[in-house]
């Protein structure tokens, strides 16, 4: 293929084995989709702004890559999604690695863009970018990316990317995607994604997916996955569970389980563990 081409960076969801509209994809290959670019008809669809993949494939069920779009003919009027002729499927992201990608991003585009040092406070609107160190607090509003150091609270508006270090609390609305690190807590709202680390919790609303190293919980027809000694999961009616309890030392996989909430053998908004490879009631339902 001719290398002489305008290569335009963007991001996309896929089914979970790479496929997009039954067309199977290859990380790290350069195809060519379709002779025409005609949006929501013909060619190749992907977004430059990195959440708005959200809208087209909720987390529950995708999978997400950065790529690379050429032959770009047609642009959405509402969100910036592209279509083109060509694709290079890149490397994978998970949600934190989306959030930050949301995050670099809106600050690059705005001029709306507010910083504060530790304990302070930072706030910007709409499509604005919020800054804050250790122990502050940053805000955003829709579309915007909030950042907050080790014991910070972030908080950005729907569509908006929000991440808090260790010990940190990060929220983001409607198709938002949050991160916090180790034992903090990250809450996205429906078709968004939240990601915790160790000892932390993860919630997402109905279409969501939320992973952590401690505890996980996701409403209707999302996914919930957590990882660690005390792990715990629950969700809606309709939601697939994951489990893994690791060994207190080695941090090995002592037992596993996974199902769906069905409101039979798994219930709703109930949280479970995994114990010799089923998903049974946590003792203790309210922490």
């Amino acid at each position: 293929m001719s290398d002489n081409k305008t290569w335009v960076k963007a991001y996309k969801g896929f089914d979970k084995d790479l496929k997009c509209r039954g067309r199977q994809y290859t990380e790290g290959v350069e195809d060519h989709v379709s002779d025409v670019a005609w949006l929501c008809k013909e060619g190749v669809h992907a977004c430059e702004r990195p959440l708005d993949v959200f809208e087209y494939y909720a987390p529950a069920d995708s999978v997400y890559h950065e790529v690379e779009l050429a032959g770009v003919l047609d642009e959405h009027k509402e969100d910036s999604k592209i279509c083109g002729t060509d694709i290079k499927v890149k490397g994978k992201l998970d949600i934190a690695g989306l959030v930050k990608a949301q995050i670099e991003y809106t600050k690059f585009h705005c001029t709306n863009k507010h910083t504060a040092g530790d304990r302070g406070a930072a706030t910007a609107g709409e499509f604005g970018a919020a800054s804050a160190g250790y122990y502050g607090a940053a805000t955003a509003g829709y579309g915007g990316a909030a950042s907050a150091g080790y014991g910070g609270v972030a908080s950005a508006g729907d569509r908006g990317a929000a991440t808090a270090g260790e010990f940190g609390v990060a929220t983001a609305g409607d198709r938002g995607a949050a991160s916090a690190g180790y034992g903090g807590a990250a809450t996205a709202g429906d078709r968004g994604a939240a990601s915790a680390g160790y000892g932390g919790a993860a919630t997402a609303g109905e279409f969501g997916a939320a992973t952590s190293r401690g505890k996980s919980s996701v409403g209707k027809n999302g996914i919930a996955c957590s990882r660690s000694e005390n792990a715990r999961v629950k969700g809606g009616m309709g939601a697939v569970l994951v489990c893994a309890q690791e060994n207190e030392y080695d941090c090995g996989i002592k037992t596993w389980a996974a199902g769906v909430v069905d409101g039979v053998t798994i219930l709703p908004d109930v949280w479970y563990k995994a114990d010799n490879g089923k998903l049974v009631p946590a003792d203790n339902q309210t922490t």
